[in-house]
């Protein structure tokens, strides 16, 4: 009975961890994929430059809050 519970409990560390990484992983691609797109925008009309960064940093500061949301859901997960 005790090694069931001990195994949960590693199971539950277990995917508490994997659902943190996933969302830091899948944070830093959406970054960098905003990042490429803004340069290459950037590019293309650098006299719209301001108008497209402030746009990047909006989405950047998204994508970052979903990341802390799934990061905290699985701590909670891991201690309740």
């Amino acid at each position: 009975m005790l090694s069931m519970i001990l195994a949960a409990e590693a199971l539950a560390s277990l995917g508490a961890a994997l659902g943190a990484a996933i969302a830091a992983i899948g944070a830093g691609i959406g970054i960098g994929r905003i990042g490429s797109s803004a340069m290459e925008a950037i590019a293309r009309q650098p006299e719209s430059a301001g108008d497209i960064r402030s746009n990047m940093i909006v989405i950047a500061a998204l994508i970052e809050g979903v990341a802390l949301f799934a990061v905290i859901v699985s701590a909670l997960a891991l201690f309740i």
